[in-house]
């Protein structure tokens, strides 16, 4: 009886690592085909500086500057 315990324990850790060997094969897999997004807003300072207000803000210094 203890033998087949013992097997029994073996197949299933046997089985169990095969299923998670062919897990995290098909995860990496899945990872490596996927590129990065295309981003189609500006991100950070370039979202901010893009903005009608900033440049407002910013021609107004300048005139300011020149006066």
């Amino acid at each position: 009886m203890d033998g087949e315990q013992r097997r029994g324990r073996l197949s299933s850790f046997v089985v169990g690592g095969l299923v998670g060997a062919s897990a995290a094969f098909a995860a990496a897999r899945r990872r490596r085909k996927r590129g990065p997004a295309a981003r189609r807003t500006p991100q950070g300072l370039e979202a901010f500086e893009g903005a009608p207000c900033y440049r407002e803000v910013v021609e107004r210094e300048l005139e300011e500057l020149e006066s």
